[in-house]
């Protein structure tokens, strides 16, 4: 017989006696009392109507009607219906990580599908199941570098998103791992140099030539890739935000890192495996698990125990919808929009700078926040700043034509009147 009564007072006072404690109120002693709250200051409770209610006039303060060009690193793309209807099925939409044995062949089809893609579309060996985020994904393929190279230094061009550039740096300083930023890698030995095409400012970039036995690391935007040729890099790793995953106030998104065959055993992450069972039909399993903090502990090659399953099954779905002439359709679209828009700006006065870009451009616009001002006045958030004079401007397969011709005619409006 089962006792499903909550606990009683001598319940606690034993748990309390077993660990030391008078009462709850001395779990709580280590916080100070500066950081302790007196009261919430709640309003009275209300019917549910009434909170429907209450909530809608706040929605209602929300300011949505605007066009957007913003993006470095946050895409604003088109997502099908379809991609959250699947992906929010009770099969798939779960706040558990399963793990091992545990998960279910669909999910880890999935992952193996996701695998295929990101290999597919960066033209590279093996990839894993996905991992935090794009910047957690390059920290990660630079700690794959040093235990490839047994070297303990690395070259990161210092045109990389800066955000990319945080996460590294801390990464790298909780393992005791020299870097080294700057425009051209040093003549000594590195583990690798690290570099983003297109960069911070929407650049498209050559694969930088190797120097010695270091590997080359490719930040990539998946999206371009549907245009342009992959790198041939020995690692390639970005995010997949593009790919059906909203903006949501900056996540969760997924990272992906993908390698040549002779690197897979350091690839961190999951790694799911094709083969079949005992009665010769299809399955699917995780595969190559030392990297797993699970298995092997503190020798694991990674500390990556979960992944983004959910976020990669959603990619997947976007990139199954569309299909390979879908995808190449959007980039195109992002490509020419980009391209026009960029087109129209330097012919009514304003700088360019770039020489060859996708869908995101560094634009000199004299004064940068006074301009992003003065265009969110006009409902346009109009660009990222990246310095006093400069702004990157990203444009996608969304940004309709009327859009387009808002911003020229606003940017006009802005040069004439010399603000």
């Amino acid at each position: 017989m089962y006792n499903f009564e909550a606990l009683s007072n001598s319940d606690r006072e034993e748990m309390l006696s077993s660990i030391g404690v008078n009462s709850v109120d001395d779990l709580f002693n280590v916080i100070p009392d500066i950081a302790k709250m007196e009261e919430l200051n709640l309003s009275n409770g209300c019917d549910e109507i009434e909170a429907q209610q209450i909530l809608k006039k706040i929605s209602q303060q929300n300011k949505t009607n605007y066009s957007y060009f913003i993006g470095s690193g946050a895409r604003n793309r088109y997502i099908p219906s379809l991609i959250n209807d699947i992906a929010s099925r009770f099969e798939f939409l779960s706040c558990y990580t399963p793990y091992q044995a545990e998960i279910s062949q669909g999910s880890l089809q999935s992952m193996y599908e996701f695998q295929s893609l990101m290999c597919t579309l960066t033209n590279q060996d093996v990839s894993n199941a996905s991992v935090y985020d794009g910047a957690s994904a390059t920290a990660e393929a630079i700690l794959m570098a040093v235990r490839l190279t047994k070297k303990n230094k690395v070259f990161v061009y210092d045109d990389i998103n800066e955000n990319y550039l945080e996460v590294i740096k801390t990464y790298l300083w909780a393992n005791d791992i020299e870097i080294i930023t700057g425009k051209s890698a040093p003549e000594e030995e590195i583990c690798a140099q690290v570099y983003q095409t297109p960069n911070k400012y929407g650049e498209l970039i050559e694969m930088p030539q190797k120097l010695g036995k270091e590997l080359i690391i490719s930040i990539v935007d998946l999206m371009s890739l549907a245009l342009f040729e992959p790198p041939n890099s020995d690692i390639t790793v970005g995010d997949i935000q593009s790919f059906g995953i909203g903006l949501n106030f900056g996540g969760a998104y997924a990272g992906f890192i993908t390698c040549k065959d002779a690197h897979k055993r350091q690839l961190p992450g999951r790694i799911c495996g094709k083969t079949v069972d005992k009665n010769g039909k299809t399955a699917y399993c995780l595969t190559l698990q030392a990297r797993e903090q699970h298995i092997r502990r503190e020798k694991a090659t990674s500390n990556i125990c979960s992944n983004q399953a959910l976020v990669a099954f959603c990619a997947n779905l976007y990139l199954r919808k569309l299909g390979k002439i879908g995808l190449l359709n959007v980039a195109q679209k992002s490509y020419d929009n980009a391209h026009k828009l960029a087109k129209l700006l330097q012919e009514n006065g304003f700088e360019v700078e770039n020489k060859e870009f996708f869908d995101e451009f560094c634009l000199n616009v004299g004064m940068s926040e006074k301009f992003l001002a003065f265009m969110k006045e006009a409902k346009i958030l109009a660009g990222v700043k990246l310095d006093e004079q400069r702004i990157l401007v990203s444009v996608s397969e969304i940004n309709t034509q009327e859009e387009i011709e808002n911003y020229i005619q606003n940017a006009k409006k802005l040069s004439l009147a010399k603000i």
